[in-house]
């Protein structure tokens, strides 16, 4: 006799089965762990990293320090509903607000070393004695109307402050001497690049010689020009004065380019020296030099000189020429 039973009461009754056998296993291994006491601690099933939802968790309370980062699946996270902003992050991740070698505040004696107080002028120079004479121009040239030689130079005898200069120019034209002068004058320095001269003026030539008071200044002017200033007052309240510039132009370091510029002017008309009233004379002048050495340098050169107003009239009466152009060869040296 055969006795049917239905499939699903017989699955039922096989799990009903299982079911108690796994709980009797579970309570046979709680009273094995179980304390002598009688105690028995509830036990929590162990969480997989996957299951963490970080986006829930409170982080201020958490201790982060005994948390196991190196389980966790951050690829499963969900970053996007995490609130940064509110995570404290411990104070660790906040920036210190003072150095860790605080700066000193700055003292009077910092600001005095900073700012010294600076001597005057005149306290600067050395008082030693000191000389130098200086050949600017030693040179030969030639013009439509002949061969002729010029000189001009200088020296000083002193110290930085106080000084005695001479000063000296003249021109020669064949076998005569056309002009020549010569200055006297006592120097005092007024800045680090300007001296006021005065003393007397003696001209030899041309004609009788004459004596002059001078007063003037000297010394280098703003994108370093050379420069000359010297008024002179002579007999009768006549007034005569020179202005001159030059500039040194370094092509190389030992090729050295030199333009010049002097004028000359006068108050009066005095017929028998060839002056007139105002602008006298114009010269302009070019000279390139090689320095063999710093001492000595030769140059050659082109000059041209220009007479103005009554001085041309009176050289026109002489029968020359107002405008003379020459080519120039020379030395220049110092020691």
């Amino acid at each position: 006799m055969r006795i049917h039973f239905p499939l699903g009461l017989l699955a039922a009754a096989l799990s009903l089965a299982l079911a108690g056998h796994a709980q009797a296993q579970q309570h046979d291994h709680g009273a094995h762990a179980a304390p002598a006491t009688g105690q028995q601690k509830p036990t929590t099933p162990p969480v997989q990293p996957a299951e963490v939802d970080h986006s829930k968790m409170d982080h201020p309370q958490s201790d982060s320090s005994q948390m196991d980062h190196s389980k966790m699946d951050h690829s499963t996270m969900d970053h996007s509903q995490m609130d940064h902003s509110k995570m404290d992050h411990g104070p660790a991740s906040q920036a210190p607000t003072e150095p860790r070698e605080p700066i000193p505040p700055i003292s009077d004696a910092d600001r005095a070393a900073a700012f010294p107080s600076l001597k005057p002028h005149a306290m600067e120079h050395a008082s030693t004695f000191q000389s130098l004479v200086m050949i600017n121009r030693l040179e030969a040239w030639d013009a439509d109307h002949g061969t002729g030689q010029a000189w001009e130079g200088s020296a000083w005898f002193g110290s930085d402050l106080n000084r005695l200069w001479l000063r000296s120019e003249g021109e020669r034209e064949g076998s005569r001497t056309e002009s020549s002068e010569l200055e006297v004058l006592y120097g005092r320095s007024v800045s680090p690049w300007w001296d006021v001269v005065v003393g007397v003026k003696q001209d030899f030539r041309p004609a009788d010689s004459r004596t002059w008071a001078a007063l003037g200044v000297q010394g280098l002017a703003p994108y370093k020009f050379e420069v000359s200033a010297t008024a002179y007052l002579g007999e009768s309240g006549q007034v005569m004065a020179t202005v001159e510039a030059e500039y040194e132009l370094l092509l190389t370091n030992r090729l050295i380019l030199q333009p010049l510029v002097k004028a000359s002017f006068s108050s009066k008309d005095v017929p028998e020296y060839g002056e007139g009233t105002g602008l006298n004379k114009v010269e302009a002048g070019l000279r390139l030099r090689y320095e063999i050495t710093r001492r000595f340098a030769p140059y050659v050169g082109v000059v041209h000189e220009r007479l103005f107003g009554d001085t041309a009239d009176y050289r026109r009466g002489e029968g020359g020429d107002v405008t003379d152009t020459r080519f120039v060869a020379g030395v220049r040296f110092w020691f």
